[in-house]
Protein backbone atom coordinates (compact mmCIF):
# COMPACT_ATOMS: atom_id res chain seq x y z
CA UNK A 1 0.00 0.00 0.00
CA UNK A 2 2.83 2.38 0.87
CA UNK A 3 4.58 1.60 -2.41
CA UNK A 4 1.42 2.41 -4.36
CA UNK A 5 1.02 5.68 -2.46
CA UNK A 6 4.64 6.67 -3.12
CA UNK A 7 4.25 5.82 -6.80
CA UNK A 8 1.08 7.91 -6.95
CA UNK A 9 2.84 10.88 -5.33
CA UNK A 10 5.63 10.70 -7.93
CA UNK A 11 3.13 10.57 -10.76
CA UNK A 12 3.31 13.74 -12.94
CA UNK A 13 -0.51 13.82 -12.89
CA UNK A 14 -1.46 12.34 -9.49
CA UNK A 15 -5.01 11.46 -8.60
CA UNK A 16 -6.81 13.37 -5.83
CA UNK A 17 -6.00 12.21 -2.29
CA UNK A 18 -7.98 9.18 -1.21
CA UNK A 19 -9.56 11.04 1.73
CA UNK A 20 -11.27 13.62 -0.48
CA UNK A 21 -14.45 11.51 -0.20
CA UNK A 22 -14.59 12.34 3.53
CA UNK A 23 -15.47 15.97 2.80
CA UNK A 24 -19.22 15.44 2.73
CA UNK A 25 -21.83 17.86 4.00
CA UNK A 26 -22.76 15.49 6.82
CA UNK A 27 -19.16 15.13 8.04
CA UNK A 28 -18.56 18.89 7.84
CA UNK A 29 -21.68 19.50 9.92
CA UNK A 30 -20.44 16.95 12.44
CA UNK A 31 -17.09 18.75 12.64
CA UNK A 32 -18.81 22.07 13.25
CA UNK A 33 -21.00 20.54 15.93
CA UNK A 34 -17.99 18.90 17.56
CA UNK A 35 -16.14 22.22 17.73
CA UNK A 36 -19.17 23.96 19.21
CA UNK A 37 -19.75 21.34 21.87
CA UNK A 38 -16.11 20.99 22.79
CA UNK A 39 -15.74 24.79 22.75
CA UNK A 40 -12.54 24.46 20.69
CA UNK A 41 -11.27 26.59 17.88
CA UNK A 42 -8.70 24.11 16.62
CA UNK A 43 -8.08 20.41 16.79
CA UNK A 44 -7.66 18.60 20.09
CA UNK A 45 -6.74 14.93 19.97
CA UNK A 46 -7.93 14.33 23.56
CA UNK A 47 -11.57 14.95 22.69
CA UNK A 48 -13.55 11.76 22.22
CA UNK A 49 -15.82 12.55 19.32
CA UNK A 50 -17.87 9.38 19.83
CA UNK A 51 -18.92 10.59 23.29
CA UNK A 52 -19.46 14.21 22.29
CA UNK A 53 -21.52 13.21 19.25
CA UNK A 54 -23.30 10.28 20.83
CA UNK A 55 -26.70 11.65 19.78
CA UNK A 56 -25.67 11.89 16.12
CA UNK A 57 -25.80 9.22 13.46
CA UNK A 58 -23.10 8.03 11.09
CA UNK A 59 -20.23 9.34 13.18
CA UNK A 60 -17.03 8.17 11.41
CA UNK A 61 -14.31 6.19 13.15
CA UNK A 62 -11.50 8.43 11.87
CA UNK A 63 -10.94 11.85 13.55
CA UNK A 64 -13.15 14.60 12.23
CA UNK A 65 -10.35 17.08 12.92
CA UNK A 66 -8.72 15.88 9.70
CA UNK A 67 -11.34 17.90 7.81
CA UNK A 68 -10.16 21.21 9.23
CA UNK A 69 -8.58 23.73 6.90
CA UNK A 70 -4.78 24.06 6.92
CA UNK A 71 -3.42 26.55 9.41
CA UNK A 72 -2.02 29.41 7.37
CA UNK A 73 -0.20 30.80 10.39
CA UNK A 74 1.66 27.51 10.78
CA UNK A 75 2.65 27.60 7.11
CA UNK A 76 3.90 31.17 7.47
CA UNK A 77 5.82 30.23 10.59
CA UNK A 78 7.47 27.18 9.07
CA UNK A 79 8.00 28.84 5.68
CA UNK A 80 7.01 25.82 3.61
CA UNK A 81 4.15 23.39 2.94
CA UNK A 82 3.78 19.92 1.44
CA UNK A 83 1.70 19.10 -1.63
CA UNK A 84 1.62 15.63 -3.22
CA UNK A 85 4.74 14.62 -1.32
CA UNK A 86 6.82 17.63 -2.42
CA UNK A 87 7.94 20.47 -0.18
CA UNK A 88 7.23 23.99 -1.49
CA UNK A 89 8.79 27.06 0.08
CA UNK A 90 6.87 30.31 0.41
CA UNK A 91 9.92 32.25 -0.75
CA UNK A 92 11.60 30.74 -3.78
CA UNK A 93 15.29 30.33 -2.95
CA UNK A 94 18.05 28.13 -4.28
CA UNK A 95 19.10 25.82 -1.43
CA UNK A 96 22.83 25.58 -0.84
CA UNK A 97 24.76 22.36 -1.06
CA UNK A 98 25.09 22.25 2.73
CA UNK A 99 21.31 22.65 3.15
CA UNK A 100 20.77 19.70 0.83
CA UNK A 101 23.10 17.56 2.93
CA UNK A 102 26.20 17.78 0.76
CA UNK A 103 29.83 18.52 1.61
CA UNK A 104 30.21 22.19 0.69
CA UNK A 105 33.82 23.24 0.06
CA UNK A 106 33.28 26.89 -0.91
CA UNK A 107 32.05 29.82 1.26
CA UNK A 108 28.29 30.02 1.64
CA UNK A 109 28.22 33.83 1.66
CA UNK A 110 27.60 35.02 -1.89
CA UNK A 111 29.26 38.35 -1.12
CA UNK A 112 32.63 36.65 -0.61
CA UNK A 113 34.98 35.92 -3.48
CA UNK A 114 34.62 32.26 -4.36
CA UNK A 115 37.25 32.13 -7.08
CA UNK A 116 40.12 30.92 -4.85
CA UNK A 117 37.95 28.10 -3.48
CA UNK A 118 36.72 27.11 -6.94
CA UNK A 119 40.29 27.10 -8.30
CA UNK A 120 41.31 24.81 -5.44
CA UNK A 121 38.36 22.52 -6.22
CA UNK A 122 39.37 22.41 -9.87
CA UNK A 123 42.99 21.57 -9.03
CA UNK A 124 41.82 18.89 -6.61
CA UNK A 125 39.63 17.39 -9.33
CA UNK A 126 42.57 17.23 -11.76
CA UNK A 127 44.81 15.63 -9.14
CA UNK A 128 42.08 13.19 -8.11
CA UNK A 129 41.45 12.25 -11.73
CA UNK A 130 45.16 11.53 -12.17
CA UNK A 131 45.14 9.44 -8.99
CA UNK A 132 42.09 7.57 -10.28
CA UNK A 133 43.92 6.68 -13.49
CA UNK A 134 46.89 5.46 -11.44
CA UNK A 135 44.60 3.35 -9.24
CA UNK A 136 42.94 1.80 -12.29
CA UNK A 137 46.32 0.96 -13.89
CA UNK A 138 47.79 -0.49 -10.69
CA UNK A 139 47.54 -4.22 -9.98
CA UNK A 140 44.36 -5.11 -8.11
CA UNK A 141 44.95 -5.25 -4.34
CA UNK A 142 43.78 -7.98 -2.06
CA UNK A 143 40.03 -7.55 -1.45
CA UNK A 144 39.22 -6.30 2.03
CA UNK A 145 35.69 -5.76 3.35
CA UNK A 146 36.86 -3.04 5.71
CA UNK A 147 38.98 -0.90 3.38
CA UNK A 148 37.36 0.17 0.12
CA UNK A 149 39.50 0.07 -3.01
CA UNK A 150 41.51 3.12 -3.98
CA UNK A 151 39.54 3.81 -7.16
CA UNK A 152 36.29 3.88 -5.20
CA UNK A 153 37.62 6.53 -2.81
CA UNK A 154 38.82 8.61 -5.75
CA UNK A 155 35.44 8.34 -7.50
CA UNK A 156 33.62 9.42 -4.33
CA UNK A 157 35.90 12.43 -3.96
CA UNK A 158 35.43 13.38 -7.62
CA UNK A 159 31.67 13.19 -7.04
CA UNK A 160 31.96 15.59 -4.09
CA UNK A 161 34.09 18.01 -6.11
CA UNK A 162 31.69 17.89 -9.08
CA UNK A 163 28.74 18.56 -6.76
CA UNK A 164 30.51 21.66 -5.42
CA UNK A 165 31.21 22.98 -8.93
CA UNK A 166 27.60 22.41 -10.02
CA UNK A 167 26.20 23.96 -6.83
CA UNK A 168 28.41 27.04 -7.15
CA UNK A 169 27.33 27.41 -10.78
CA UNK A 170 23.67 27.19 -9.74
CA UNK A 171 24.24 29.94 -7.19
CA UNK A 172 25.29 32.18 -10.08
CA UNK A 173 22.04 31.61 -12.00
CA UNK A 174 20.43 34.86 -10.77
CA UNK A 175 23.55 36.84 -11.73
CA UNK A 176 23.60 35.16 -15.13
CA UNK A 177 19.89 35.87 -15.60
CA UNK A 178 20.37 39.56 -14.80
CA UNK A 179 23.33 39.77 -17.20
CA UNK A 180 21.37 38.06 -19.98
CA UNK A 181 18.41 40.36 -19.36
CA UNK A 182 20.68 43.40 -19.53
CA UNK A 183 22.20 42.21 -22.82
CA UNK A 184 18.76 41.50 -24.26
CA UNK A 185 17.44 44.94 -23.28
CA UNK A 186 20.51 46.64 -24.77
CA UNK A 187 20.03 44.71 -28.00
CA UNK A 188 16.35 45.69 -28.14
CA UNK A 189 17.34 49.32 -27.60
CA UNK A 190 19.90 49.15 -30.41
CA UNK A 191 17.34 47.55 -32.75
CA UNK A 192 14.80 50.28 -31.97
CA UNK A 193 17.42 52.96 -32.58
CA UNK A 194 18.31 51.39 -35.93
CA UNK A 195 14.64 51.18 -36.91
CA UNK A 196 14.09 54.81 -35.87
CA UNK A 197 17.15 55.88 -37.84
CA UNK A 198 15.87 54.02 -40.92
CA UNK A 199 12.46 55.69 -40.58
CA UNK A 200 14.07 59.15 -40.33
CA UNK A 201 16.19 58.47 -43.43
CA UNK A 202 13.10 57.35 -45.35
CA UNK A 203 11.23 60.47 -44.27
CA UNK A 204 14.16 62.66 -45.37
CA UNK A 205 14.19 60.97 -48.79
CA UNK A 206 10.46 61.48 -49.18
CA UNK A 207 10.77 65.15 -48.18
CA UNK A 208 13.53 65.65 -50.77
CA UNK A 209 11.45 64.05 -53.51
CA UNK A 210 8.41 66.13 -52.58
CA UNK A 211 10.50 69.31 -52.67
CA UNK A 212 11.78 68.39 -56.17
CA UNK A 213 8.24 67.74 -57.37
CA UNK A 214 7.05 71.08 -55.98
CA UNK A 215 9.93 72.90 -57.65
CA UNK A 216 9.17 71.19 -60.97
CA UNK A 217 5.50 72.15 -60.73
CA UNK A 218 6.38 75.79 -60.00
CA UNK A 219 8.74 75.95 -63.00
CA UNK A 220 6.08 74.49 -65.29
CA UNK A 221 3.52 77.08 -64.11
CA UNK A 222 5.90 80.00 -64.72
CA UNK A 223 6.83 78.88 -68.28
CA UNK A 224 3.25 78.14 -69.39
CA UNK A 225 2.07 81.79 -70.17
CA UNK A 226 5.06 82.48 -72.47
CA UNK A 227 4.42 79.29 -74.40
CA UNK A 228 0.72 80.11 -74.82
CA UNK A 229 1.46 83.62 -76.16
CA UNK A 230 3.92 82.28 -78.70
CA UNK A 231 1.41 79.71 -79.86
CA UNK A 232 -1.27 82.39 -80.33
CA UNK A 233 1.12 84.50 -82.42
CA UNK A 234 1.84 81.55 -84.71
CA UNK A 235 -1.87 80.89 -85.19
CA UNK A 236 -2.63 84.54 -85.98
CA UNK A 237 0.17 84.74 -88.53
CA UNK A 238 -0.97 81.59 -90.34
CA UNK A 239 -4.49 82.86 -90.91
CA UNK A 240 -5.52 84.22 -94.47
CA UNK A 241 -6.32 87.92 -94.31
CA UNK A 242 -10.00 88.55 -94.92
CA UNK A 243 -11.39 91.55 -96.82
CA UNK A 244 -14.54 93.04 -95.43
CA UNK A 245 -17.54 92.92 -97.84
CA UNK A 246 -18.33 96.54 -97.29
CA UNK A 247 -15.05 97.56 -99.01
CA UNK A 248 -16.02 95.95 -102.49
CA UNK A 249 -18.09 98.23 -104.79
CA UNK A 250 -21.35 96.90 -106.28
CA UNK A 251 -20.24 97.73 -109.87
CA UNK A 252 -17.20 95.45 -109.51
CA UNK A 253 -19.38 92.60 -108.35
CA UNK A 254 -21.78 92.98 -111.30
CA UNK A 255 -18.97 93.18 -113.82
CA UNK A 256 -17.40 90.07 -112.38
CA UNK A 257 -20.70 88.27 -112.66
CA UNK A 258 -21.14 89.23 -116.37
CA UNK A 259 -17.67 88.09 -117.25
CA UNK A 260 -18.20 84.69 -115.65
Amino acid sequence: MDDEQDAELRNPFPSPPSHYTNYTTHNLNLLKLLQERADLQDADANVNQQEVLADQTDVPDWPLTQLEKPRVDWILEEGHYNVYGDTWFLKETIPSLAEMGGNQLYPADINLDRRPALLSILRSMLVTYSSLLGALLAPPPNPSPEVPPEWQRQVEWITVLAQNIMASANDLRPVQARANLEIMMKRQLEVRKEETRAIHEKCDNLETKLAELQRTVRQSHTSMPQTESKAMDVVESSRIPSIPFAAIPVEDVLRWAEET
